[in-house]
């Protein structure tokens, strides 16, 4: 099973780094883009366009918040702006985590920052963040369990946790 997810996971690794023209030996070309660059394009391949049968969610994602009027036929230019400023936001939420800061992002523009942060009333703050707030590095099962859908696993939300944590872990 590990090794079908894993197969998997590189599998959308080398789809995701397709565009890239560069060859370097023993490399994927994906790893030639910048962090930041390799989370945008594993948010962009996991959530595809967003239209109007997904709303209150628009462009990679993005969900509408009180007051926002984004329109749910953005052009894939605008998808992607609102996807690097929203990603930029959670990159400065996370700031304070350093190195971990963007995969903490990747995974908060998925399930929202408070499942990760906690918040007062409806969640404890996450294993993940305790292990990493304590120095310990080997988070990535705790990384993982963010797979689940009202209460069940779901294999392709693991996938895009392992593609994540091959694309943006810093041990």
């Amino acid at each position: 099973m590990k090794f079908r997810i894993l197969l998997t996971t590189m599998t959308v690794i080398c789809c995701l780094a397709a565009h890239s023209q560069e060859e370097v030996i023993n490399q994927p070309r994906i790893f030639l883009l910048s962090p930041f660059e390799r989370a945008v394009c594993c948010i962009k391949y996991y959530e595809g366009m967003h239209r109007q049968k997904d709303y209150p969610y628009v462009g990679y994602g993005h969900k509408l918040r009180p007051g926002e009027h984004y329109s749910s036929n953005m052009s894939y230019a605008e998808a992607d702006a609102l996807l690097r400023k929203d990603l930029k936001e959670f990159c400065t939420m996370f700031s304070g985590y350093g190195k971990d800061s963007l995969l903490l992002a990747a995974l908060a523009y998925n399930v929202g920052p408070y499942r990760i942060l906690g918040s007062k009333k409806k969640y404890p703050k996450s294993t993940l963040l305790k292990k990493i707030e304590a120095g310990i590095r080997d988070f990535k099962a705790d990384y993982v369990q963010f797979c689940r859908w009202k209460g069940k696993k779901i294999p392709s939300i693991e996938r895009r946790r392992y593609a994540e944590l091959l694309l943006l872990y810093v041990p």
